[in-house]
């Protein structure tokens, strides 16, 4: 595989306005583990090793002295069980990958790189070139404002105080819009966030993800079987 330049730039301006807005999320995760007793380095690690914003904060949410391994990871099999949908659509767009390339690409697989893949399949052919000019940035950006984010965390305290804990959510809003395709969207959204709503207000712990991702996979599926045409 020859380095050509110009694709892994391609793929660096493609995801530089998601790399701006997922700093000020690393940082938030930062504070908040700084909040909960890990150490800098601690929480650099996780970020390095994990990889998972949405498990990263459950994760921190969850925690006590010492950790509970089994919650833990029960917790971030729930947040990401989404990702086997979203590899399965990715995977089908990877054919230009070797095997190994392909592996590599579902690991560092977070929901932006995969709305931007997405995106860019769209119009083009995806190349592992692109796809690590898409990765390398990102993934940088998210370790070391999480690093940055728990060396100050102590100073600046509880992150919910200044509103920054909206930041995650937002960014979410941002790339469902993206995604949006008109009622049927629509309908999928309400239907995850009825699902999850109703969960969390009836059950303890982390079900709620798990029921918002049945409920708009339920709607989806609905809605496929209801289009013009479908049972022919």
């Amino acid at each position: 595989m020859s380095w050509n330049v110009s694709e892994i730039t391609a793929g660096t301006r493609a995801i530089a306005p998601l790399v701006v807005a997922v700093v000020p999320i690393g940082l938030v995760f930062g504070a908040v583990a700084a909040t909960e007793g890990l150490s800098p380095a601690e929480a650099l690690l996780m970020s390095a090793l994990v990889f998972a914003g949405g498990s990263q904060f459950v994760a921190m949410d969850i925690w006590t002295h010492p950790a509970s391994v089994a919650g833990l990871g029960i917790a971030a099999l729930l947040v990401n069980i989404r990702h086997t949908l979203m590899g399965v659509s990715l995977g089908t767009k990877l054919d230009a990958f070797s095997s190994s390339q392909k592996i590599a690409a579902m690991l560092f697989m977070a929901d932006e790189i995969w709305a931007v893949a997405e995106f860019r399949a769209r119009a083009g052919r995806l190349t592992p070139l692109w796809y690590f000019g898409v990765v390398a940035p990102f993934y940088l950006a998210w370790v070391l404002s999480g690093f940055i984010g728990a060396l100050i965390g102590a100073l600046l305290g509880d992150p919910v105080v200044y509103g920054l804990d909206f930041v995650f959510p937002a960014i979410f809003i941002v790339l469902v819009m993206g995604c949006w395709k008109g009622s049927e969207t629509g309908a999928v959204l309400a239907a995850s966030a009825a699902a999850a709503l109703t969960v969390n207000h009836y059950v303890p712990g982390v079900w709620y993800i798990l029921a918002g991702a049945l409920g708009g996979l339920a709607a989806a599926t609905v809605a496929v079987l209801w289009r013009p045409g479908a049972g022919e």
